[in-house]
């Protein structure tokens, strides 16, 4: 999941509305094939390989920086896995992005007044340090480009804190929300309502102010954009004009580093993403680490009690440079009566470098992959084709997933449809962690979410209760995860709902996302749900109702 457009925390708190199950008895939902549900979810838990895609994606090829080297390592592992189960026209999809970037070492480490091992790890697309480096920090907080002139001349050579110390706080209850029960989604759906879609549990923006200077796109808005910074390395990356502005500045004043406490997190998890650019055009800045806030907190206060420190810092990165066109991984089970209509299912497939990628988006890629070996074992015949996609780009703006709906699609500023656009049925994107599935959105379509009931109702005992979503709201931009790319042009592009766990409170985009902090039982769960469904959008007789045609853009 991307950090760099506004993204609420959606919650199941959140939900526009939840389709009763009596609804779901109602002659415009549909009649479900019992014997191949049961064929799924005996294929889905009793031989599961889910997690054994996730050792590959997240253990061996993670973490995932997009067009980095093991990016594109994790896509020829990933279309291997797809020819060996009988998938057709395997391929990679490419379009323009930048340099690949990725970690090849890190040390860090205070070697006065009293030696300290440093945890950390460099913010994507910055340099390394070019050798040991030992030096001074200095303590520079950078709250608007006021503070430039304050700066300027006097940061040469230093290591430099440019944020607030965070104010870190007591941990009066546990990290991990407790998964509600299926009433409690129930009821909460019904009592709150708001957009169907989300992900329970994602991360806020990390501030108000954060979050009201950050575009959406991660790529800043024409005349927009005051500085504000927050103790937080959100602001730096959030906004492509600002970071450009701060990382031209530093660039000019040379210092040796500079050090962030990440945007989140405590207790050894950091939270952070990118300090630099994959465009080879952008300012390139000094090296950029984030460190662990008690530790970011430490040298703040040595430095403000007049004690000096000396940190040592070794970085080596590497930029991928060769070939700056990113890609998505697709694959097909053809269909056999309407093989021109199709069904997709998806995840990204990109991370950021602090972990490896496990959680955000291993999981999601991972459980895409599962469902369409289940369909492939089972070897059921599917009217329609059902396509997988592995997006690239999601954590950078869904760059990945908005190249593809319109190179396939439309253009979104012309709204000039191609031939495949009518033949697209739905997209059933997963992109919310380690939770099992707890709701579906409608994709804001009533009419589809007394299809949606209909789906559900054998599966209730597997904790899938809630449809939301079935009113229209319209996606004005690509934002929060992939299936946006697809509701942005007028196609279904539905999300489940999960359980939040851990992800927005030590997983998401941090150092501790990793293998570990995924369930097992809670990814069979979704394989065996987006298997389910997109069998029965393969299957049925007709397409899928969709959501009303966006007007072209006014230019």
């Amino acid at each position: 999941m991307n950090l760099f457009r506004l993204k609420p925390a959606a919650t199941l708190l959140t939900a526009l509305m939840v389709v009763s199950s009596a609804t779901a008895q109602q002659p415009t939902g549909d009649k479900v094939d019992l014997e191949t549900l049961a064929q799924i979810k005996a294929e889905a838990y009793q031989h599961s390989q889910v997690m054994e895609h996730l050792y590959y994606i997240s253990e061996v090829y993670g973490p995932r920086v997009n067009n980095s080297r093991n990016h594109r390592a994790a896509a020829e592992w990933a279309m291997k896995q797809m020819k060996e189960w009988g998938l057709q026209n395997v391929h990679i999809e490419k379009w323009p992005f930048g340099y690949g970037w990725q970690i090849k070492k890190f040390y860090g480490a205070m070697e006065s007044p009293a030696y300290a091992a440093l945890t950390g790890f460099p913010l994507a697309w910055t340099p390394g340090t070019n050798g040991i480096l030992t030096g001074e920090p200095m303590f520079a907080p950078i709250h608007s480009k006021d503070d430039f002139a304050k700066y300027h001349g006097k940061l040469k050579g230093k290591i430099v804190l440019i944020f607030d110390p965070p104010t870190l706080t007591l941990h009066t209850r546990a990290d991990a929300q407790p998964s509600p029960t299926d009433e409690e989604i129930l009821a909460r759906g019904n009592a709150r309502g708001g957009p169907g879609g989300g992900r329970p549990g994602a991360p806020g923006a990390g501030g108000a102010a954060a979050a009201a200077n950050r575009d959406p796109s991660g790529r800043g808005r024409p005349g927009e954009g005051t500085w504000e910074f927050t103790p937080t390395s959100q602001a730096l990356a959030g906004n492509h004009d600002l970071r450009n502005e701060l990382n031209a500045f530093l660039h000019a004043e040379a210092p040796a580093m500079v050090l962030t406490p990440g945007y989140n997190g405590d207790g050894g998890t950091i939270f952070t993403t990118y300090g630099g650019s994959q465009d080879p055009n952008d300012p390139v800045p000094p090296p950029m680490v984030a460190i662990s806030p008690e530790q970011y907190n430490r040298v703040v206060r040595l430095l403000q009690h007049g004690t000096v420190p000396k940190l040592t810092f070794d970085v080596q990165v590497e930029y991928q440079k060769d070939d700056q066109m990113a890609f998505n991984v697709i694959g097909e089970i053809l269909g056999t009566t309407k093989k021109d209509e199709v069904v997709m299912v998806g995840g990204h497939f990109d991370s950021w470098q602090g972990g490896t990628g496990a959680t955000d988006n291993g999981t999601g890629s991972s459980v895409a992959m599962e469902a369409v070996r289940i369909l492939t074992t089972l070897k059921k015949p599917m009217a329609r084709t059902v396509r997988v996609a592995l997006w690239g780009g999601e954590e950078e703006g869904d760059f990945g997933s908005a190249a593809y709906v319109q190179q396939h699609f439309a253009q979104r500023d012309t709204m000039k449809k191609t031939p495949e656009y009518d033949k697209f049925d739905v997209y059933f994107n997963d992109d919310g962690g380690s939770g099992r599935f707890r709701g579906v959105s409608a994709g804001g379509s009533a009419q589809m979410g007394v299809i949606f009931q209909s789906w559900i109702e054998p599966i209730k005992d597997q904790h899938i209760v809630a449809v939301t979503g079935t009113e229209f709201r319209p996606t004005l931009q690509p934002g929060g995860t992939d299936s946006t790319a697809f509701s942005w042009i007028g196609l279904n592009g539905i999300g489940f709902q999960q359980d939040p766990l851990e992800y927005g409170s030590r997983t998401h985009h941090s150092n501790a996302d990793l293998y570990d902090r995924v369930q097992k039982d809670d990814v069979m769960q979704g394989s065996m749900i987006e298997a389910w469904f997109a069998y029965n959008a393969a299957t049925r007789l007709d397409m899928l109702p969709r959501i009303p045609t966006p007007e072209p853009l006014k230019k």
